[in-house]
């Protein structure tokens, strides 16, 4: 048994804590806003777009409008150009200025020939060994394929030790991150009228690292024309937008109550 063990007492007590602290008085006072992919990294193609540019437009709308119904809450970008961010610095970023709200945008897509699979979904943290995370998932699969990524942000997925201080920490909001979650989706589904592709939580990197709760919306389906249409115009980013803000404004009001 390394030294390392010998600290769980006191990390499980720290956690403890925390739990205590946030159930007083909690504001939400911070969000960030993560644009999925970029730069060279442009996630999902459809026929005409890429995901890296309609995630952004979605991303930079989204934090212009909770700064106009939200004014008192400070809204960060990860990135407000094509810019690659690696994974573990968005996540970073987020942890250094202590946000309350981790929400990252993303486009959906198909194996080549299936145009048809049309819907929104939203995911939140799940704590797995990296070889039973779900190579479907295509989130991870730029991060995997990176050969250090196990050292960047000083994180092994694959260390026992890791794994339970991920569980301790995440534990603290998991719960609120579906919540927020849901009411995404219902949001996508009452109102706008989307394909309800459900809550799923997976194992993604980018949202374990985030130290509150966060949530990955798959906005639509850049493989699927018509869906591809609906993510890039105005009207249809408009109603996305609105969506998540309407979704966040019902999470605050019942979180802080």
């Amino acid at each position: 048994m390394r030294l390392k063990y010998a600290f769980l007492p006191l990390l499980i007590l720290f956690f403890i804590n925390i739990i205590v602290a946030n159930a007083q008085g909690y504001k939400i006072k911070t969000i960030v806003i993560d644009a999925g992919h970029g730069g060279v990294k442009p996630g999902a193609k459809g026929k005409y777009s890429y995901e890296k540019n309609v995630a952004l437009q979605v991303a930079l709308k989204l934090g212009k409008k909770l700064e106009e119904e939200l004014p008192t809450i400070k809204i960060i970008q990860i990135r407000k150009t094509d810019v690659d961010v690696d994974w573990y610095r968005r996540a970073e970023i987020a942890n250094n200025a202590k946000a309350d709200l981790f929400i990252s945008i993303h486009c959906n897509s198909m194996d080549k020939g299936n145009h048809y699979t049309k819907g929104t979904e939203t995911f939140v943290g799940a704590y797995r060994r990296i070889n039973e995370m779900d190579a479907g998932i295509k989130e991870n699969e730029d991060i995997i394929n990176d050969k250090n990524y196990k050292k960047k942000g000083t994180y092994d997925p694959t260390d026992p030790e890791e794994l339970i201080m991920l569980s301790l920490y995440k534990s603290l909001y998991r719960a609120k991150s579906l919540a927020l979650a849901k009411m995404v989706q219902k949001n996508y589904t009452d109102v706008n009228k989307r394909v309800n592709r459900g809550v799923k939580e997976q194992g993604l990197l980018i949202l374990q690292r985030a130290a509150m709760p966060s949530i990955l919306t798959e906005i639509g389906f850049i493989s699927n024309p018509a869906e591809e249409d609906y993510i890039n115009s105005a009207d249809g980013q408009e109603e996305i937008v609105n969506a998540i803000v309407n979704a966040i404004k019902q999470y605050k009001k019942e979180i802080e109550n």
